[in-house]
């Protein structure tokens, strides 16, 4: 065999290697669902959203909650029965009000009790999603995110303050128009969480819930603690499963560079010590 031969035989090995590490991944993956599926009698949905590296070039691709999203959770509700527990773990920075609004109204049509996981954040559009849950279960340091409307890259409660501090006669067509779309999803958004809601508690505390997170009291990114979450009434827990930490792990960021974070990946306490290499 010559080095020409040898140099294909090494390309090709090295295009297949990020495939077949990648199908590795998602079998480790599958395998810690279905351990989580027989601890918990239920159905195990996860909606992670994080940054990989699919090709061999190694671009990372940022995700968001779109439609594939929603077909996908919609079709596994579908296929569990309606006295089957529904555990879904959310990890997202959002995306699409429609697609959001789907998965949280099937949710909420599951007669069997529904349970949200947010291991980190679950902001916006995941938000939404875990309203629709019988029970939140968050890690201690996790948070949720308001759920007011974003008119392209504008929050839309903002757009609507530009017709209180300015004459109508000074305002841009443009502007017109655009606040009038953002009082339309405003509105909407805000029927929709009372609409979530409304079952777990009075219609009153709904209403202000509801307004609290849609209609721009906050800015878009502003983190809703456990504590936070739970003076606005939500049903939140923190008795956060092992195995969801396990499965978060295997939705790793991007590795084609440095990490920013690093650790000994082993339990401490104040009884054990320290690595400090091999003795003698």
């Amino acid at each position: 065999m010559d080095f020409f031969s040898l140099l294909w035989i090494f390309f090709i090995i090295s295009s297949l290697q990020p495939v077949i590490r990648q199908k590795m991944l998602e079998a480790e993956r599958l395998r810690l669902l279905a351990r989580l599926e027989r601890e918990r009698n239920s159905r195990v949905i996860a909606l992670i959203h994080r940054q990989e590296t699919m090709s061999l070039l190694g671009f990372p691709l940022i995700r968001y909650i779109d439609i594939n999203d929603s077909e996908a959770i919609l079709r596994a509700i579908k296929m569990t029965d309606v006295d089957v527990p529904i555990d879904l773990i959310v990890h997202t920075p959002g995306g699409l009000v429609l697609a959001a609004g789907q998965i949280a109204h099937a949710l909420k049509a599951h007669k069997a009790k529904v349970t949200v996981f947010v291991p980190h954040y679950a902001m916006s559009g995941g938000t939404l999603i875990a309203l629709a849950a019988d029970e939140i279960i968050m890690d201690a340091n996790a948070v949720l995110g308001p759920v007011d409307p974003q008119i392209g890259q504008q929050p839309a409660a903002s757009i609507l303050r530009v017709l209180e501090q300015k004459p109508i006669a000074e305002i841009e067509d443009g502007t017109l128009i655009l606040a009038d779309i953002a009082e339309k999803a405003i509105r909407q958004v805000k029927a929709t969480v009372s609409e979530l809601l409304r079952e777990k508690m009075s219609e009153e505390q709904a209403e202000r819930v509801a307004t609290t997170l849609a209609t721009g009291v906050f800015t878009h990114d502003y983190p809703i603690t456990v504590r936070e979450a739970r003076e606005l009434g939500l049903p939140v827990s923190t008795e956060m499963p092992q195995q969801v930490y396990r499965i978060m792990t295997l939705y790793p960021q991007t590795a084609q560079r440095r990490p920013s974070v690093e650790y000994i990946p082993t339990p401490r306490s104040r009884e054990t010590e320290p690595p400090v290499g091999r003795r003698k």
